[in-house]
């Protein structure tokens, strides 16, 4: 009897000894859909009061969307996903025994989060609709432009050019005109002196 009693001693504390006994994404995961709710399950139950549970993404940004609950071993955290990344979920909580017991998840979410497709959802249905009309306006903007709105400025640049060709031109005209009056009167000069 004295040996069963010394045996069970020892694993009295140990019992009290909280520890992580599993979680949901388990540790080192990779997802590519990003989970509603963060789990961690622990060998003894969690005390509200002594537990602290931080999620943190990508650039050290916050990811919890809300206080964790608790039913018995288990503490459940909203998550609220950001972009694709790695993911670390903290834990701290006191055991029975008193000693703290702390450490961490993480995971690596490997897609875009759909917390954004309902933002995006909201937003996609004006932003979305304004997309394709900017799109269309875009594209129906720059074919006009070219050819309307694109006149007036191309205009502006094409009057320049051919206004300076214009002016080069006169120039090129004039030099000519007094190369062949040079010409005409060397071969005057020179039939007068013949005619002489």
């Amino acid at each position: 009897m004295a040996l069963g009693v010394s045996l069970l001693l020892p694993a009295a504390p140990a019992a009290a000894h909280n520890s992580l006994t599993g979680s949901d994404p388990r540790d080192g995961a990779r997802i590519a859909e990003a989970p509603a709710k963060i789990e961690l399950r622990f060998l003894a139950k969690a005390d509200p009061n002594t537990t602290k549970i931080t999620v943190t993404g990508p650039d050290n940004v916050a990811a919890l969307d809300g206080a964790p609950t608790f039913s018995g071993s288990r503490v459940s955290v909203p998550f609220k996903p950001g972009p694709a990344g790695l993911y670390i979920v903290g834990y701290r909580l006191a055991s029975s025994d008193g000693h703290p017991v702390s450490g961490e998840v993480r995971f690596t979410l490997t897609t875009g989060t759909p917390a954004e497709a309902p933002t995006g959802t909201a937003n996609p249905t004006g932003p979305a609709s304004a997309v394709p009309p900017s799109t269309g306006t875009g594209p129906t903007s720059a074919a006009p432009g070219p050819a309307g709105t694109g006149s007036p400025t191309a205009a502006v640049p094409a009057a320049k050019e051919s206004d300076e060709a214009g002016g080069r031109g006169w120039l090129w005209a004039l030099g000519g005109v007094l190369l062949l009056a040079a010409l005409a009167a060397g071969l005057l000069l020179r039939r007068r002196s013949a005619g002489r």
